[in-house]
């Protein structure tokens, strides 16, 4: 037999709202022009990777990673979620894939070959590592410690 009474909460505490936060928040036409302002950005800082890395080999490819590390980790830090990370991340990518393409010449942007690896794994390394970091503890939140 059903019994037709409701259930009780495990718990007396007041029922409370969570807001949806990443894929499931609320489409924001800010945060969406963020993204894709972040994606342009991200395109450009992988052209300009492309020919510093190759122009001056170790130290170009080390100050073009550290600009895409920096960029991808601000887009985290300024959205606050993964895709913050991801949209540079994305338009990095796209400009760099598109520069090895080539001319109809026959040559292309990057310089030798071990400096291509190195710029492309480490720049898809970087991204990986800024889009799972864990989120940054919120400046000035309560710790929860009793007597605070």
């Amino acid at each position: 037999m059903s019994d037709s009474r409701p259930r009780a909460a495990r718990t007396n505490a007041p029922p409370r709202d969570i807001p949806a936060t990443g894929l499931a928040a609320p489409l924001d036409p800010r945060r969406l022009a963020a993204l894709v302002g972040l994606a342009v950005v991200g395109a450009l800082v992988g052209i300009a990777g492309t020919l510093v890395q190759s122009a001056w080999f170790p130290g170009g490819l080390l100050l073009a990673l550290l600009a895409a590390a920096g960029l991808f980790y601000g887009g985290r830090c300024l959205t606050g979620t993964q895709p913050g990370a991801m949209a540079p991340a994305a338009g990095w990518l796209i400009s760099v894939i598109f520069l090895l393409g080539g001319r109809p010449e026959g040559d292309y942007v990057f310089g030798d070959e071990i400096g291509l690896a190195l710029f492309m794994l480490g720049g898809m390394a970087v991204a990986v590592i800024c889009a799972t970091m864990s989120r940054s503890p919120q400046l000035g939140a309560d710790s929860g410690r009793p007597g605070k």
